[in-house]
């Protein structure tokens, strides 16, 4: 399906799943049905899965729009609460149009919690209260974290099928113009990786001490960490150390430690790659937003983000609250160092060139991601490879082929009708 064919089932006012491979304008479809929405005066709610993805799409995350905050699931006394809470009907009530970005992050449980809150909320008791859901992304990318034995993808949930949702397979190429990667992210995607898809990868593969000061990936927090502290280590000046405060008991406060990418001691200098790691309540940053530090000022880092604005970021808290009036938190500064991410962080990323390390492989689609965030395998240095890294969950290959039919059959049986 082209992006001039899903424009013409977003603007029918259906629900919409817009997928497709990485680079094939996803992103920019969902920015044109939004200012199409804005000229027919319809009020739109831009959401993404997650702070980066929502940084990429100027939006805030579905879990604090829709009022789930971190939770997979909710009792209907939960719930009922929710429903009464005025400024949430206010924005349900306001809303014609839902936009979810990178939708692969989101559960199949949470989206069937989105479904619940809208219904209890809106007063209506059909798919997501009567809100035109607009979800984009793709299903090759990594799956959210689950319950041991829970379902993942949003494909899986109860309302998927429910709510009639159009599918929108987007088969142009907007981000890779060289065909011979193009044709490796393909073989990756459709399953047959065979010598000739290896030997091309092969190509790319480099000495840590061959490659210049360019953003790295890896699949373990360890490794992460330990390319941000040599990098840091390298820069002069004075190095300001800010410690993890908490309070509660040990086992909720690690928990909390553990749901969080705050540091329990963070180290910063200027000159310093970070990353914002929590959204802001007043809007300045979100969870994913990348900058330098610039100086410090009366003991706090000020952060130059990549659009050139200056914040000078306090301690903020992540906490919860308990029925045994536990109410345990962690607070810190909500950066940490960004020299290198993890492959899960860089979903949603596009870059022209990165050094990735998937010798350490450890999910099936790890590979797909990574290798897919630069636009050309000039721009691919890689440091290592498993086997594993070419390999993709045989579930997301089956519904892929399932969603694609539907979205050709969409192609001949209602636009070309």
């Amino acid at each position: 399906m082209t992006q001039e064919q899903a424009f013409d089932i977003l603007q029918r006012g259906v629900s919409t799943y817009v997928t497709g491979p990485a680079g094939s304008g996803k992103t920019h479809l969902l920015n044109q049905y939004i200012e199409w929405c804005h000229s027919q005066e319809k009020t739109v709610a831009v959401t993404a899965s997650t702070g980066i993805a929502a940084t990429h799409i100027g939006g805030r995350t579905i879990h604090s729009w829709s009022g789930m905050g971190i939770k997979d699931e909710m009792t209907k006394k939960e719930i009922d609460a929710l429903a009464q809470k005025e400024f949430l009907h206010k924005r349900y009530s306001e809303t014609d149009v839902l936009i979810i970005d990178e939708i692969s992050m989101l559960s199949a449980s949470q989206l069937d919690l989105l479904d619940d809150i809208a219904r209890a909320v809106s007063g209506q008791d059909i798919p997501f209260g009567g809100i035109q859901l607009v979800m984009s992304g793709d299903l090759f990318q990594l799956p959210p974290i689950t319950k041991r034995g829970g379902p993942q993808y949003v494909t899986q949930s109860q309302v998927w099928d429910e709510a009639d949702i159009a599918m929108c397979y987007l088969t142009e190429q907007f981000r890779q113009e060289d065909e011979q990667f193009i044709q490796v992210l393909s073989d990756i995607r459709e399953g047959r990786v065979e010598a000739s898809t290896r030997e091309v990868v092969a190509s790319r593969i480099v000495k840590e001490s061959d490659i210049a000061n360019i953003t790295r990936l890896y699949t373990h927090n360890a490794d992460v960490d330990t390319v941000n502290e040599e990098h840091l280590d390298e820069l002069s000046g004075d190095l300001h150390v800010y410690d993890m405060h908490t309070s509660g008991s040990a086992q909720k406060v690690n928990t909390l430690k553990r749901g969080s990418l705050a540091a329990e001691s963070l180290r910063l200098k200027s000159g310093a790659e970070v990353m914002f790691i929590k959204n802001d309540s007043d809007g300045q940053y979100v969870n994913g937003t990348r900058g330098t530090i610039e100086r410090f000022s009366h003991g706090l880092p000020v952060v130059k983000t990549r659009d050139g604005k200056e914040i000078t970021p306090e301690r903020v808290r992540w906490q919860r609250s308990y029925v045994d009036g536990d109410n345990a938190y962690i607070s810190q500064i909500p950066l940490r160092l960004a020299w290198a991410v993890t492959i899960h962080k860089s979903q949603g990323m596009t870059l022209d060139e990165a050094a990735i390390d998937l010798s350490r492989t450890f999910v099936p689609g790890q590979g797909y991601v990574a290798l897919s965030r630069v636009r050309s395998l000039s721009g691919l240095y890689l440091l290592g490879i498993n086997d594993l890294a070419f390999q993709i969950d045989p579930y997301v290959r089956r519904i892929n082929r399932r969603i694609k039919a539907i979205s050709e059959r969409i192609v001949t049986d209602v636009l070309e009708a």
